[in-house]
Formats: C-alpha cells, structure tokens, sequence
C-alpha cells in the first residue's frame, strides 16, 4: 500500500491503505482514538473503493458569522464561511472551509477542503477521503497534525446517510460468499486450536457450562474497563505509558477474542449434538461446524447481529479474564 508522509509548516500522516505507520499513529492517537473507531464500521465491506472526488456542491450547511460552538453535519456536507471556534465535523459529507477553524476539522465519508485564503489552526482528521488546500502551503498552526485515511469514501459517505444499512445487510451473492467464507475460515480455526490446545479448549467449555453467568458478569466488567480505561489512558497518560496501555488492551482483545469464539462455537455445538443429533454425536469436527455455523448465521441477521457480536465479545472477555493459569516452579525433592 502506498503510505508517505509531508510536512510542511505541519507534520502529517497520509495513509493511503489498511496498514498504519505506527511511529506516526503513536503521534496522534489520542486526537484521533474515537475518529479511527470508525473505521470498525466497514465490517462486511467485501470489495474496496477508492476516494472518490470531493462534491462539494453538496447541499452543505452553511455556517456564516462567528460560532463559539462545534460546527457539524450528519449526513451532508459542511461549509464554514465564518469563524468557529471550537471545531467542524462533518460524518458523511465534505468539510469546506473558506473561513477560519480555531479547532480541529474532522470528515468521516467525505474529504476536508481547505480554500484559498482560508485558515485551520488545529489538527485535520479525515476517514474516508482527502485533504486538499488551494493554497500551495495551508494557513496551518506550526505544530498542526494531518491524519488522513484514504479509502472507501462512497462506502462511508453511504452509511452515514443511511445507518439502518448497518444493521440490516443486504443479502447479495457477494454477501453470502463472504458469509460462507467466514464459516469455513473460523471452522479451520478452531480445529487448528482444539487439536493444538484440547485441555485448554475443554477447560473453557467446563467453565461456561457451569458458570455462564459469572463469565458473563466477569466480561461486560471487563469490556467496560476497557471502553473507558483505554481512551482515558490514551488522552492523559503520557505517550509511552499510553500506548503500551493500547496496545495490551487490543493485544487481550484479538487473544480473548480468538480463544473465545473457538470455546463459544465448540460448546454450542456439543449442545447442538446432544439435542438434534444422533449420528456422528461424538464428532469433534461435526460440533465446531454446527456451532461455527450458527454463531456467524445469527451474526448476519438484520438488527439484532450488533447484539450477537456484543455477547460473543463480552463472552470471550469474560473466559479470558476467568482462566486460571498455572506459574511456578517445582520443589525439588528432598533426597
């Protein structure tokens, strides 16, 4: 992927891909936390897109005069004739400044434009588009951070006009494929982990049978700490002491949630074997795939696979936070 980074009288991070560079991300992370969020919302998103060009004749809000309060525009664009005071987002549209922002400028599905003559003295944030400037060198504030992520503008711009098609996927043969894909994906998975780790695996079932609700409890404390520890780490912590806080947590997230889901679709499958089936009931394979099929089945279904991912998460979360692990070392014996 192509990834560069400029400076000017500003530093900037352009990235033009899924892979971020991380000694510039660790640079604006915490101005940028809750931007990048939303890049979780292209799950499902098959086939990639290219920035679009910038539209911005848009029917856009127009802001005029001087504003103390944030600018912004849900589901269009967002023109500032004036000055604003305390920042401009817009979440599917284009930010057009032919004014002044005191704050940060921010656009999610849509490009920031910068006019000639006009002034942004906080940081550029962009997901989904791009950050253009009339002017050969913006009126920037020295020290101004450029944070831009290039890639599917339309697929954004289309989602935040239209949340509902969030939660209700539309069912095309793209959709389906990818659905299946993720079936056999997560089934080969589980069989990689349960024929590698079978106590561990089994251990995890034990513990969820017979104390689903302790799990449970367990992982949406678990999930809590972490949605408000992490961004409160990452705003007042120092740099280093931030990311290391990040970085563990999102470690605990993918270990939690891989370790998780394989313990989630075997138990669901023992189950399933023990009620409806009568051959092949002893079948490890047999119970990963009912249950692997299950469990992403019922993540598809429109509105309610928000809440299915949800208690898959916390689920996974809980059994992480629950395992006991065994450190030491043995005595030697005494002769």
């Amino acid at each position: 992927m192509d990834i560069s980074t400029a400076s000017m009288a500003n530093e900037s991070v352009i990235l033009r891909g899924p892979d971020l560079p991380w000694p510039g991300w660790f640079g604006v992370v915490s101005r940028a936390f809750l931007l990048m969020i939303s890049v979780g919302l292209l799950v499902g998103v098959i086939h990639g897109q290219s920035a679009t060009p910038a539209q911005p004749a848009d029917d856009p809000y127009v802001v005029e005069g001087n504003s103390d309060t944030m600018a912004y525009a849900l589901g269009r664009s967002l023109r500032i004739n004036g000055t604003v005071r305390n920042g401009a987002i817009s979440l599917g549209g284009d930010v057009i400044v032919q004014g002044i922002v005191e704050g940060d400028v921010a656009a999610i599905g849509g490009s920031v434009i910068q006019l000639e003559g006009a002034r942004i003295n906080g940081d550029v944030m962009v997901v989904g588009g791009t950050y253009q400037h009339a002017d050969k060198e913006p009126l920037r504030s020295p020290g101004a951070q450029t944070i831009m992520y290039a890639g599917y503008q339309q697929e954004l711009r289309d989602l935040m006009r239209n949340p509902k098609d969030l939660l209700a996927p539309r069912w095309t043969a793209a959709y389906v494929g990818f659905r299946l894909l993720a079936i056999l994906f997560w089934f080969i998975v589980s069989l990689a982990l349960t024929a590698a780790m079978p106590g561990t695996i089994s251990r995890g079932i034990a513990r969820l049978q017979l104390s689903s609700i302790r799990v449970g409890i367990i992982g949406f404390l678990g999930a809590l700490v972490i949605s408000v520890g992490v961004p409160f780490s990452l705003h007042y912590l120092p740099s280093p002491i931030s990311v290391l806080v990040g970085l563990m947590a999102l470690l605990l997230i993918l270990i939690a949630g891989l370790f998780g889901r394989v313990i989630i679709y075997a138990a669901t499958g023992r189950w399933l074997q023990r009620k409806f089936l009568k051959v092949g009931k002893n079948s490890e394979a047999v119970a990963l795939l009912m249950g692997t099929t299950l469990w992403i089945t019922l993540s598809s279904l429109p509105y309610i696979w928000p809440f299915v991912v949800a208690v898959v998460l916390v689920t996974s979360l809980g059994l992480a936070l629950t395992a006991r692990y065994r450190v030491g070392w043995r005595r030697g014996q005494n002769s």
